[in-house]
């Protein structure tokens, strides 16, 4: 049961640049003196949150796709964010899992977001990730998911004493207007499920004149606020103990206690 020590980066994104968005997040990396196991990005890190698909897209194997597994090979890390891609006509808001071994693994943002007619553009997901890594189970959601606490819910399997997951993360573009939101779902993600839980979301203004403020951060079990960065870009690295969640967790059962339902599409 090992540590996972985990970095996300905040950030001022260059609006619908791809080239830079890149050079900027690889310099924040390798930027990251100290040894860490996972880099979280923000949603859309390459673009911004753009309604354009038809012209950022990438099919899957291009830039975007091969930059992600180089960063995760060369910091010997996991590295995971979102961006557009393409699939035959269709278009996805991507989360993709990039693994040092050169495998990945992906999810797709199940809940689209209305005002900015997001559902007209991408198509959702349908199935929710689970990923496992050195000894954790982490479940990456993106933004507009962080309003659904049923998507999220974590499951206790008595079974084989199993949770779901250990470690819940969102990566965002959350403009400032609803930024107490942001803040207060994500703790309640994290007690509710009683699980780490991360918040990755971008600052500055993007090309269609909205702000963003940051307020990423990392919240564990019990929802109380281990690392935050305000309206700043940066770093923050923290890390996270398994032992001491699957003790509470042990010490006091609520998810075991929890209603036990199914989601149908």
């Amino acid at each position: 049961m090992s540590d996972l020590t985990v970095a996300i980066l905040q950030a001022n994104l260059h609006w619908e640049n791809i080239d830079a968005n890149l050079a900027m997040f690889e310099e924040q990396i390798w930027s990251i003196n100290e040894t860490v196991d996972f880099i979280v990005l923000p949603e859309m890190f390459n673009t911004g949150f753009s309604m354009t698909p038809e012209k950022l897209a990438e099919v899957p194997g291009l830039k975007t796709h091969k930059w992600l597994l180089q960063m995760a090979s060369q910091k010997k890390a996991l590295v995971g964010g979102s961006y557009i891609v393409k699939e035959g006509t269709n278009y996805f808001n991507r989360f993709f899992m990039a693994f040092p071994d050169g495998t990945f693994q992906t999810y797709d943002k199940r809940h689209l977001f209305s005002l900015a007619k997001e559902e007209m553009f991408f198509e959702a997901g349908t199935e929710r990730l689970v990923v496992e890594y050195k000894g954790w189970k982490i479940c990456p959601l993106v933004c507009y998911d962080l309003r659904f606490p049923v998507w999220a819910k974590n499951k206790f399997d008595a079974s084989n004493q199993s949770f779901d997951y250990d470690l819940l993360l969102y990566v965002a573009s959350w403009p400032k207007p609803r930024i107490n939101a942001w803040d207060t779902l994500l703790k309640a993600r994290a007690i509710e499920n009683q699980s780490y839980t991360l918040g990755c979301n971008r600052i500055g203004e993007d090309g269609n004149g909205y702000a963003y403020v940051g307020h990423s951060g990392v919240c564990d079990y019990l929802g109380e606020t281990l690392d935050f960065k305000d309206d700043q870009e940066g770093i923050i690295i923290q890390r996270l103990s398994k032992a001491q969640q699957d003790e509470f967790r042990t010490k006091f059962p609520f998810v075991a206690d929890s209603d036990n339902f199914s989601l149908t599409y």
